[in-house]
C-alpha cells in the first residue's frame, strides 16, 4: 500500500473518495489539457471496470501483495500480506503479518499466518487461539458473516477481482502510475447481490451468505487502477464490519510466475472449534 499516485493536474477543486471508507483517497481534478471526458478510457468506465474482473483468469496467475487496514474508535491496525496466485487452477499461498498486538502497540512480534486459498476454501497455519503450531485450520468462508472477505486478513485475490463484476457505477478518475507502470484509475461503488449473481461457481456461496447477513449493507466503494491491456493491477475495497471500517487492498504483478500449492493433509487439519475474529 501506500503507492504514490502522479496526479494530472492541480486545480483548486477536489474530490472526495467514495462513500464512508477508511482513509480515503483524495484527487485533484485535471487542470490544463484535455478534459476528462475526452480521454477514451472515460468512455465506458462501468464496462471496463467488469471486463478487467476477468484479466487475472485470462493472465493465469500472478505474483500479489495484500493490505488490510481496519479502524474502530481510535484504534487501527494494518494486516499485509505477500504471496501468489494461480488463478485458472483457482490456488494461491499468502504469508499474512499481523500486527504486534490487537492494539498495534509495540511487543513481541507474531510470526506471519500461512493461508492456502483454494477453489473458495481457507487453510491457515500459525493461526493461533490455540491451535497447535504443526497444525492448519480450515475456514469454510461460507459460514463467515463476511464470507472471508476481512475476516482472514487478506482477501482473496479471485473474489477482489471477480468483486468488480458487481460494479453498479463507475468514474474515470485519471491516468496513472502504480508500481511504475501506466495505469488508468477508476473509482466506484460495487452491488455485492450483482456481484454475488456473477460469482465463480466456487465463492458465489460465500459472496451471497454475506449479502444474506447484511454485510457492509451490499455497497462496496472501490479504487481500480487497470493498465494498458485492461488487465486489473491493483483493487480498493472499502467494506463495512459491524462499527468498524476496513479497507483492503490488492496489488497484483509478475503475471505468469509459477505459483506453487500443496494442500494439508487431512491429518494435518486441527479438528478443534475456532472462534470467529
Amino acid at each position: 500500500m501506500g503507492q504514490q499516485h502522479r496526479h494530472t493536474g492541480r486545480a483548486a477543486c477536489a474530490a472526495t473518495a467514495a462513500a464512508a471508507g477508511l482513509m480515503a483517497l483524495v484527487t485533484g481534478c485535471s487542470g490544463g489539457g484535455a478534459a476528462a471526458s475526452d480521454d477514451p478510457a472515460a468512455a465506458d468506465p462501468v464496462g471496463a471496470v467488469r471486463k478487467a474482473a476477468e484479466s487475472p483468469e485470462r493472465a493465469g496467475s500472478s505474483r500479489a501483495r495484500t493490505a488490510m487496514e481496519m479502524a474502530s474508535g481510535g484504534t487501527r491496525v494494518t494486516v499485509t500480506g505477500r504471496g501468489g496466485y494461480d488463478f485458472r487452477r483457482r490456488v494461491g499461498r499468502f504469508d499474512v503479518v499481523l500486527p504486534e498486538d490487537p492494539a498495534g502497540t509495540r511487543g513481541k512480534r507474531r510470526p506471519p499466518v500461512t493461508e492456502l486459498m483454494a477453489g473458495g476454501d481457507l487453510y491457515m497455519k500459525n493461526r493461533g487461539a490455540g491451535v497447535p503450531a504443526d497444525k492448519w485450520v480450515r475456514v469454510e468462508p461460507a459460514s463467515l458473516a463476511d464470507g472471508n472477505l476481512v475476516t482472514g486478513g487478506a482477501t482473496d485475490p479471485l473474489v477482489a477481482a471477480e468483486l468488480l463484476r458487481g460494479a453498479r457505477e463507475a468514474t474515470f478518475v485519471e491516468r496513472a502510475r502504480v508500481a511504475g507502470v501506466d495505469v488508468v484509475h477508476y473509482r466506484g461503488v460495487i452491488d455485492l447481490a450483482r456481484a454475488a449473481r456473477s460469482a465463480s461457481k466456487a465463492h458465489g456461496p460465500a459472496l451471497r451468505s454475506a449479502l444474506a447477513k447484511g454485510f457492509s449493507k451490499g455497497r462496496v466503494p472501490f479504487d481500480a487502477y487497470l493498465d494498458e491491456q485492461g488487465r486489473l493491477r491493483k483493487v480498493r475495497h472499502q467494506f463495512k464490519v459491524a462499527n468498524a471500517a476496513v479497507a483492503s487492498t490488492t496489488s497484483l504483478y509478475a503475471f505468469g510466475a509459477r505459483v506453487e500449492v500443496t494442500l494439508p493433509a487431512d491429518k494435518d487439519i486441527f479438528a478443534g472449534k475456532i472462534a470467529e475474529r
